[in-house]
């Protein structure tokens, strides 16, 4: 049997359980779903497969990107607008950003961001500019995004936009506001009477005899539950950068990466849904986070294998590791000296130069980068670094100085921590479509199961921001159809 078939409404004689929305998976997409479709009148049932709701969201530095004036920059001493968000994430998100979803997105950021404080989630009215990932304390502003690098500070005003929220067991190892995040949007969920049930894994979706999605086939401890749902299914149970033949036949970029998110992000449900006919795209993209210190990153130099400079090295790790992975082969280099390692001392971490020498051409023996590339590459760039202006990838000058020796260099081939980008084609509204373009009736998603605000680019927060964002629309999507089916509860399935 297929694991992943459609399972047909008329071939089943009784429902385990029957509720308005089922929610598949708990993490910020599926726990935001739930919670606005519980306040959309449903009753709503959400199904982890994990033992526990949180997902790679939980795991994360928690970090929202959120813009367009809210109260947080504001408090900071920072303007913006909506507009202005938008051109920079159709840029940084491109290309193929969805340009609708994101001017959805900017226009109701400072909304959502009021809607993240009313649920309980705490932010820090103090910004945090270290060169550092996200913010080693409960600072709850930063620049997330490389807004205030090239080529984007040409393209739109800047404005830090990564909203974290305020762990108070923030450190140097990184930030605990992920799974604050995840700990209050879950207790929401749970005062407004969502009931879940954990330990829960969907294995198909149930379709009636118009094609309607109108329930899932799960499996709890060992026994088959059969679920309908009588306004609509969303699923929200993140990527596939666990399912190595998905990422060999579509992002095999991806194949042996470090990989960020758990395990449950296998692209199980991504497949039931391909199962019933939705429609999937850009299944190439992934994000691939750049896991060098940006303290000893930024004011270095980034050559590839040919011992060329290939982006500004200032550029928003991401972006970074997007280049180095998709376009330099996974091959990079980071060439630096002893005063900017001194200088990064706070905030390197226990990484170390693999390799030192008194000359560049000494280096390149040491590193076997071509000697004669690396040290035209080094020459051109102290020579940008000695008039302040980087004419050939525009880094900034404040990150622009001449490298003197002693020389060292870190191979940061193989530093890149991935997940996917592409998943279910789905509208603003979270509602899935064909591959003729028409709705999937009974179908909804949100959050990396789907191809949302980032669509090939990446930028810090992009994910919890499009997750919990577009989970509440597809949540409130699922709430308010008529019913689909009115079939009797007859058994009810264990919930915690």
């Amino acid at each position: 049997m297929n694991d992943f078939a459609v399972l047909k409404a008329s071939e089943i004689t009784e429902w385990d359980r029957q509720v308005d929305v089922i929610v598949v998976g708990c993490g910020a997409a599926g726990v935001s779903a739930a919670i606005e479709a519980r306040v959309s009148g449903a009753e709503v049932l959400a199904l982890e497969a994990a033992g526990e709701p949180g997902g790679t969201s939980a795991m994360s530095g928690g970090l929202i990107y959120l813009g367009g004036g809210t109260a947080l920059q504001q408090a900071c001493g920072f303007e913006d607008s909506p507009e202005e968000m938008a051109r920079f994430l159709m840029a940084a998100c491109g290309p193929h950003a969805d340009e609708e979803k994101v001017r959805i997105y900017c226009e109701g950021s400072v909304a959502h961001y009021d809607w993240l404080v009313d649920c309980g989630v705490p932010f820090k009215p103090s910004f945090w500019s270290a060169p550092t990932a996200e913010p080693w304390n409960d600072d709850g502003l930063m620049f997330s995004g490389g807004e205030d690098a090239a080529p984007f500070a040409g393209l739109a005003k800047p404005a830090p936009r990564g909203h974290c929220p305020a762990a108070p067991s923030a450190s140097r190892h990184g930030s605990a506001g992920g799974f604050l995040l995840m700990e209050v949007l879950a207790r929401r969920a749970t005062e407004l009477g969502v009931e879940q049930s954990n330990n829960t894994r969907v294995r198909r979706l149930v379709v009636d005899d118009d094609g309607a999605v109108v329930g899932v086939l799960a499996r709890r401890f060992g026994k088959d539950l059969l679920l309908a749902a009588r306004r609509g299914v969303v699923l929200t149970a993140g990527g596939f950068i666990y399912n190595e033949r998905l990422l060999a036949d579509h992002a095999p970029a991806l194949v042996g990466t470090d990989k960020l998110g758990v395990e449950d992000n296998d692209g199980s449900v991504l497949r039931a849904a391909m199962a019933v006919g939705a429609a999937t795209v850009r299944m190439d993209a992934g994000e691939a986070a750049f896991s060098v210190p940006p303290a000893l990153v930024k004011p270095g130099v980034l050559v590839n294998a040919s011992g060329q400079r290939f982006i500004n090295e200032d550029a928003y790790l991401g972006r970074v590791g997007q280049h180095g992975l998709f376009r330099q082969d996974g091959r990079v280099w980071l060439i630096l000296d002893e005063e900017i390692f001194d200088a990064a001392e706070e905030f390197r971490g226990p990484v170390q130069p693999g390799f030192v020498a008194e000359t560049i051409e000494e280096l390149a023996a040491e590193t076997g980068l071509p000697a004669g590339a690396l040290a035209d590459t080094v020459a051109a760039y102290n020579r940008a670094a000695e008039t302040g202006r980087d004419e050939r990838f525009g880094k900034s000058p404040r990150w622009l100085e001449p490298l003197r020796s002693p020389f060292a260099a870190i191979d940061a081939s193989g530093r890149f921590r991935t997940f996917t980008l592409g998943g279910l084609k789905t509208t603003p509204d979270g509602t899935v479509l064909d591959h003729d373009g028409a709705p999937v009736p009974g179908l909804y998603a949100a959050g990396r199961i789907t191809s949302g605000i980032p669509a090939t680019g990446y930028v810090s927060g992009a994910s919890l921001g499009d997750c919990t964002f577009f989970g509440r629309r597809a949540g409130a999507s699922a709430a308010l159809v008529q019913p689909r089916i009115s079939a009797k509860e007859t058994v009810s399935c264990a919930t915690d």
